[in-house]
């Protein structure tokens, strides 16, 4: 009998995978890495072979989103894992290929890891029950860029919740979005649809950089200083904030060296 396995690695290297991962990768009869919605940054695929001792083969957008099918016929017969930076079920993505295979009856598990759902808000000390609902902002195309990001910040904002803005992740082209870009591209945005009310400019944001590793940037400021702070290598996620209580105040002045003047 068969199984598809989704195994969450966490945020930084192959060594954040819990010990209920490794051991499921282990006794799998393949298993494979995607390696597209997101990045680890001390990960490579000789640390995972080592870690699992077994030959880890890394899955394409291509493989996962046009040639699913075959991965799931394997796993009608075979013990299949898919690893997957952070918590499996986070991306749409992998939700959709455990639907699929639920549909063609191929049993399936997941095993969580470690999410910047969670990590984001605790690294820099908001409270996580004060997050609206969070968006993407895409890399900008010639004829096509969404408003959505603005529109659901705004909204956040003005009902006092925090917003984590996930900044475009597309790794097989090495482009990864940084926070710089991302408050750029919302202060362009407000010019466009809010010229008469900005809001943001006067808003806390914050800007974390490689949440996981032993060396994470974060830094809270308003808009126009974050725009030129250097944040490092990626991966990037930036956070709007709502209303701060003044437990959460401290905290971004303590841990994340929000200037004394923000609220």
């Amino acid at each position: 009998m068969g199984e598809l396995i989704f195994i969450g690695l966490g945020l930084w290297g192959a060594d954040d995978i819990t010990l209920k991962g490794l051991d499921a990768a282990r006794s799998a009869d393949e298993v494979y890495f995607e390696a597209y919605t997101s990045l680890i940054g001390d990960l490579t695929k000789d640390s995972l072979d080592n870690l699992i001792g077994k030959n880890v083969r890394f899955l394409t957008r291509k493989d996962v989103e046009e040639n699913v099918r075959e991965l799931l016929y394997r796993a009608r017969d075979k013990r299949v894992a898919i690893l997957v930076p952070g918590d499996p079920m986070v991306a749409t993505t992998h939700i959709a290929l455990r639907l699929e295979a639920e549909k063609l009856g191929v049993k399936t598990r997941v095993i969580h890891g470690v999410s910047i759902y969670s990590a984001a808000p605790s690294i820099c000390g908001l409270e996580n029950y004060k997050f609206g609902r969070s968006v993407t902002i895409p890399f900008p195309e010639e004829n096509y860029f969404p408003d959505t990001p603005y529109f659901v910040v705004r909204e956040n904002v003005d009902r006092g919740l925090h917003t984590l803005v996930f900044l475009d992740v597309r790794a097989e082209e090495k482009r990864f979005m940084t926070v710089n870009e991302g408050v750029a591209i919302l202060l362009k945005l407000e010019r466009k649809l809010s010229p008469q009310e900005p809001l943001l400019e006067k808003t806390i944001m914050v800007g974390v950089a490689r949440a996981g590793s032993k060396n994470p940037t974060v830094k809270a400021d308003y808009p126009h200083n974050l725009i030129s702070y250097d944040f490092g290598s990626p991966p990037h996620v930036l956070i709007v904030t709502g209303k701060l209580h003044f437990k959460e105040a401290e905290a971004l002045r303590l841990l994340a060296a929000a200037p004394l003047s923000a609220p």
